[in-house]
């Protein structure tokens, strides 16, 4: 008799579409919310998950972080809700300001808009 069983780690996207100006590149794209697990199936059938973990990616630059496991939770169970782009901390990439009066992106070193001169 032969048992086929495996411990493996899965993906699945998770309902859920955002759009905003990305708060790692500065451009306009969507947020898209992912599911992470590890399972253990027998004959190729998976019987329970583990270690779920919820990301976020942008559509604009590949960018993914962390979310909080409650906040997938709401999310993965189908409730309306929006994330905050202040609450995304990306562990690499590039934070910029927007131009609140010409929309010009640039990095956050600058006080002043190098486009228009107003304060950013």
């Amino acid at each position: 008799m032969f048992f086929i069983f495996g411990i493996s780690s899965g993906k699945k996207r998770l309902d859920f579409n955002q759009t905003m100006i990305c708060p790692n590149c500065g451009h306009f794209g969507r947020l898209e919310v992912y599911m992470t697990y590890m399972y253990f199936s027998l004959f190729f059938i998976p019987l329970f998950k583990w270690g779920k973990r919820y990301l976020v990616k942008t559509s604009c630059c590949d960018g993914a972080c962390d979310i909080p496991n409650e906040l997938g939770k709401r999310i993965e169970k189908g409730q309306t809700l929006e994330i905050d782009p202040k609450d995304l901390h990306f562990p690499f990439g590039h934070r910029f300001k927007q131009c609140t009066n010409c929309g010009f992106s640039t990095s956050e070193e600058f006080e002043y808009c190098p486009k228009c001169g107003k304060p950013l």
